[in-house]
């Protein structure tokens, strides 16, 4: 039975981007960070994922410093973090991001198993008006729920 406990999650992701394909990816996290993680001092609004050598790196993700730890174990906040997957996934979304518009962004962070897990997405940005029309329609969805409520 799988365990999850949802860390952060990046809405803005939701807000700015189209979200096309989703993938769990493990991270690679000092002692510190990974206690850090635990109690939920993670923020993904910055995120996103690079290519280097072939790999996956989590970039601009912030984990705070751990509190109780002392001063020489102090880590960077935001440095980068490896993420790890298997190699026909990540070749897979190689491929992909080469192509025009696509870029990858965390979409959550959990704790699956006491692991640390990132759920990623292939993403393609959202137009200023596509944004509009998303707002819009959100809107009357709302409207139309709380009026069905004064009927009832």
């Amino acid at each position: 039975m799988d365990d999850i406990k949802v860390v952060a999650t990046n809405r803005k992701a939701y807000h700015d981007y189209f979200i096309e394909e989703q993938y769990e990816a493990g991270i690679v996290l000092s002692g510190t960070e990974i206690k850090a993680v635990r109690a939920s001092q993670v923020s993904l609004r910055e995120g996103y994922v690079t290519v280097r050598n072939g790999e996956l790196w989590l970039m601009g993700v912030h984990i705070a410093p751990y509190e109780q730890a002392g001063l020489h174990q102090a880590v960077d906040p935001i440095q980068p973090r490896k993420l790890l997957m298997h190699r026909r996934e990540i070749n897979k979304l190689l491929g992909i991001v080469q192509e025009k518009g696509y870029t990858i962004v965390p979409l959550r962070m959990y704790l699956r198993n006491r692991r640390a897990k990132v759920e990623i997405a292939l993403v393609k940005g959202k137009k200023q008006y596509d944004k509009r029309a998303a707002i819009a329609k959100r809107d009357a969805e709302r409207r139309i729920e709380r009026e069905s409520k004064d009927y009832d």
